[in-house]
């Protein structure tokens, strides 16, 4: 065995890099538990269900309506449940189906402006801190937190994709 793969090795498994890792795998989970809990009462002080929250964030970011099917990629959610979260966030007045101008068949969701505006005042009160949180770091360490962030969502996706494909089961 090389020097550099003997060296790679004992630092997974011990060391200061093991511990490392040991803390980090217990650090992501409590952070993972502690943003679920946050998107939950988030969502109990607009009575919407997490998953809705988590919708009206992702419509925001994809910049006009966009169709249930959409809806249903964006949330990893069926079209028959895509559908049943657009009724709820329709009824709760976030969203509005309007006939696409282009294709008079097609039906596109988009949010309510008044409403979004007032989720984000919400978001905006709630912001504050989360920027105080990196003011002391540096651009490099910015940087680093998104390229983490953007890692992160990417294999979360392809986790999801392996649960729902059954690859963990049996």
């Amino acid at each position: 065995m090389a020097k550099s793969e003997k060296a790679a090795r004992e630092n997974t498994s011990g060391g200061r890099r093991g511990l490392l890792m040991s803390e980090l795998s217990v650090e992501s989970r409590r952070y993972m538990a502690s943003y679920a809990l946050f998107n939950q009462a988030v969502a109990d002080h607009l009575a919407l269900h997490p998953t809705d929250v988590q919708c009206l964030n992702l419509l925001g970011l994809e910049g006009g309506p966009v169709t249930t099917g959409r809806v249903a990629e964006l949330t990893g959610l069926t079209t028959g449940s895509a559908t049943r979260l657009v009724d709820r966030l329709e009824k709760a007045g976030y969203v509005v189906r309007e006939r696409d101008t282009a294709d008079r068949r097609r039906v596109l969701v988009a949010t309510v402006p008044e409403k979004v505006a007032e989720f984000g005042r919400m978001w905006g009160k709630l912001s504050g801190g989360w920027y105080e949180l990196f003011e002391g770091l540096d651009d490099d360490e910015l940087a680093l937190l998104i390229g983490h962030m953007r890692r992160t969502v990417e294999f979360s996706g392809a986790q999801v994709e392996r649960i729902r494909g059954g690859e963990l089961d049996g």
